[in-house]
């Protein structure tokens, strides 16, 4: 029996023959020695790359495998080499433009019944109410030794130059300014809501220090309506609020306000509206249609936007003051707020015109403090507000989550207005304006007439449609459309498919078993 070793057995389990007893076979045989030794391709990688190189369906390849000279070969591999260049450009466009985050919007319109009748806010246009505040007034610059005069029914430009800083004394020393404001008891002549009356228990307050206390009409609030909202369809009607408000003009502080009117807005139920900037002034002796239609606009969160719906403590500290109403986070407002928590940290105090924003909470922290209000005359918060809107850095740590809301309902209104109010309905406005807390003016028996057409204003609140607008911003590019537009490049350049992947995976493998192999062989010659 021909001597054969064990110790060599191969990744199959077969005996291979040794050199010793290859020799004897061949002495015995009349066979060459090396006809009997195992294939020298078995032996390295390069049979395996260049089977896959004649078959893969990849282009380009195959070409410089199967090239039988060296200019043939340097045409094939210069063209391989540059049209996968060009291919790898296009596939880092695509995946750069990807990461850009590309969007569009999309517009439909919508049947929405029934839908929740807006919020509804209004104000005086003057904040304050003479026979209020000019006692307490005298007082003040009279003790400054800024006036010298108890006479309460004359009040000269010169007097009118030191009210801001008599409502930020008062302010400062944490004193209700509430005394001074129109209350809306006194205001609110009419209301009704689908055929019922309402009243001023259906209102939330707040206030601005442009217009004192305003006036909501259907914000969410838990002690309104039993938490709800009210809908256009109530009653059976669609939608219609009729106000009826007096303005008191002869009650109005000299040189505080250039005008008589009331200041409207219609608004989302959960916005605090920004009635100091976008308002509409109604002047007495009109009655004024508000028709309404509805827009909802939907943003993508991170990363297309920077849209945010969580409020910051800050914004939250500024909601607490107004329990039980249910206010949703504002771009306008976080900003407000980022500002005087920047203003307090460089000065000290914050802006005296911003003093409904005076709740402050320091970056890092979540205490809630009760700041001061700076000197009207120092000029430090409004250096502070210039560097903040000037400042990326500082804004970045301020305002990093003062982003756009991700949605927001908007109300697109259509003004008319008619002369009123009628002569049949002036009797009705003489007895409210008798039975308020607001003293008449000196002549009232004789001007009454005249007196109500230059204070009364009229307004009606009517939904138009129920078709409401949506636009809804919506991704350009999926990660489906980058895998597509990938695969295209690749096929046309190369001819590379998923198929061709596999084709790829086969080589490797079959590279790495025989590596494996071959290690093993060595380790056991």
């Amino acid at each position: 029996m021909l001597p054969f070793t064990t110790s060599t057995l191969s990744s199959q389990n077969k005996l291979k023959p040794t050199t010793s007893a290859i020799n004897e076979i061949a002495a015995v045989f009349p066979i060459k020695p090396e006809a009997l030794k195992p294939d020298a391709k078995y032996r390295t990688p390069g049979p395996i790359i260049k089977e896959f190189s004649l078959n893969t369906s990849m282009h380009g390849i195959p070409g410089i495998a199967r090239s039988e000279s060296i200019h043939n070969r340097f045409f094939w591999t210069a063209s391989f080499l540059i049209f996968t260049g060009i291919m790898c450009y296009f596939i880092s466009q695509a995946i750069i433009a990807y990461f850009q985050y590309p969007t569009q919007t999309s517009v439909e319109f919508v049947g929405q019944w029934p839908q929740p009748f807006p919020g509804v806010t209004i104000c005086n246009y003057s904040p304050l109410r003479y026979d209020q505040f000019i006692g307490p007034y005298l007082n003040y610059t009279n003790s400054l030794n800024w006036t010298n005069t108890t006479d309460t029914t004359v009040f000269t430009r010169n007097q009118g130059l030191h009210i801001i800083d008599f409502l930020q004394t008062k302010l400062n020393r944490n004193e209700s300014l509430s005394e001074f404001y129109f209350p809306l008891e006194s205001m609110l002549v009419k209301c009704v809501y689908n055929g019922m009356n309402c009243s001023a228990a259906d209102f939330i307050q707040f206030k601005l220090p442009l217009y004192g206390h305003c006036y909501t009409f259907n914000a969410l609030a838990t002690y309104i309506n039993n938490g709800e909202l009210h809908y256009n369809n109530e009653n059976g009607k669609s939608g219609a609020l009729e106000l009826g408000l007096y303005t008191h003009s002869h009650q109005y502080v000299p040189y505080l306000t250039d005008g008589v009117s009331i200041v409207a807005m219609v608004h989302d139920n959960q916005q605090m509206p920004l009635i100091d900037r976008a308002n509409t002034q109604l002047a007495p002796g009109r009655k004024y249609k508000f028709g309404y239609s509805k827009k909802t606009n939907y943003l993508l969160p991170a990363p297309y936007t920077t849209c945010n719906d969580e409020s910051s403590l800050g914004l939250k500290a500024l909601y607490n003051q107004y329990e039980g109403i249910q206010y949703d986070y504002s771009q306008e407002l976080c900003f407000k707020v980022a500002i005087q928590t920047f203003t307090y940290q460089e000065c000290g105090c914050v802006s005296p015109y911003e003093w409904s924003a005076r709740y402050i909470v320091l970056p890092g922290t979540t205490d809630v403090i009760h700041a001061q209000l700076c000197n009207v005359s120092d000029t430090c918060y409004s250096k502070a507000a210039d560097n903040f809107r000037s400042s990326d850095s500082i804004i970045g740590k301020y305002a990093a989550d003062c982003g756009l809301e991700c949605t927001t309902n908007e109300f697109i209104v259509k003004l008319s207005s008619i002369a009123t109010p009628a002569s049949w309905y002036l009797n009705d406005i003489k007895e409210f304006v008798e039975s308020t807390s607001i003293p008449l003016t000196s002549n009232w028996s004789e001007t009454w007439i005249s007196d109500i057409q230059a204070n009364y204003v009229g307004i009606d609140v009517i939904c138009e449609s129920t078709r409401v607008e949506v636009y809804t911003q919506q991704a350009s590019m999926s990660p489906v459309d980058v895998l597509s537009n990938v695969g295209g490049q690749t096929g046309l350049w190369i001819g590379i498919s998923f198929l061709s992947l596999m084709e790829i995976a086969e080589m490797l493998y079959r590279l790495i078993r025989h590596r494996c192999q071959h290690m093993r062989d060595r380790m056991f010659k």
